[in-house]
């Protein structure tokens, strides 16, 4: 598929996806049944489910590269929610996807930066940790995609203390030295993360790039 990039670092606008999304709900539980229609135990404790974003969705990783809007910030995305493919959370869970997606990232930002990424000055983040704290799939990606870029990666930038994703409140724990800086996202739904993080950083003055690995919304 062709870049929609013309090389010189301007950025096709081709498909901007606009509009505010409203604050992701739990996903329900199934509807109940009698015991005597399905012989399950009513009564057994129900799995958590595993991640809250996991409500179906999937990417096929079929180039896609966009320009995309979301509740006051423009981002990039390197591919798009799908029908099929991996679903959300296999694609945390497998470490082979870590490097796909950071050298897919990488490729995208070279292509649109240009010559400004290769001037230095720049730097990577991510959004704070909150439900995996060990084992962060941003994060990781985050710091493979600083490695291919050769550029610095900040770990920990912004502290949240709580999980809500909706007005959200970030603290600043370390501010990179770098006037640029990349901030990565894995999957963004309703960019209230992202935006979280365009606010802490508003006062420092610094250049910011939001980029996202798929962009979760249909």
């Amino acid at each position: 598929m062709a870049s929609p990039y013309d090389g010189s670092g301007a950025v096709d606008m081709g498909e901007i996806i606009r509009g505010i999304t409203t604050p992701e709900l739990e996903t329900p539980s199934a509807a109940i049944l009698s015991s005597s229609q399905s012989g399950k135990d009513l009564f057994a404790v129900k799995k958590r489910q595993q991640w809250a974003h996991d409500d179906g969705a999937r990417c096929d990783f079929q180039s896609r590269p966009m320009l995309a809007y979301r509740t006051g910030l423009f981002f990039l995305a390197v591919w798009k929610r799908s029908v099929y493919g991996k679903t959300l959370s296999e694609i945390k869970a497998d470490d082979a996807m870590i490097t796909k997606v950071a050298g897919a990232t990488a490729a995208l930002l070279a292509d649109v930066l240009g010559y400004n990424l290769a001037a230095g000055g720049w730097a990577v983040i991510t959004t704070p940790k909150r439900r995996h704290r060990q084992r962060n799939f941003a994060s990781l990606v985050a710091a493979d995609l600083a490695r291919q870029l050769a550029i610095p990666f900040y770990e920990d930038v912004a502290l949240c203390r709580s999980k809500q994703r909706v007005n959200a409140t970030f603290e600043m724990n370390v501010c990179p030295a770098e006037q640029n800086i990349i901030v990565f996202d894995d999957f963004v739904t309703t960019g209230q993360t992202m935006l979280a993080m365009k606010r802490l950083f508003q006062p420092t003055g610094k250049n910011l790039v939001f980029i996202a690995g798929i962009n979760n919304k249909a």
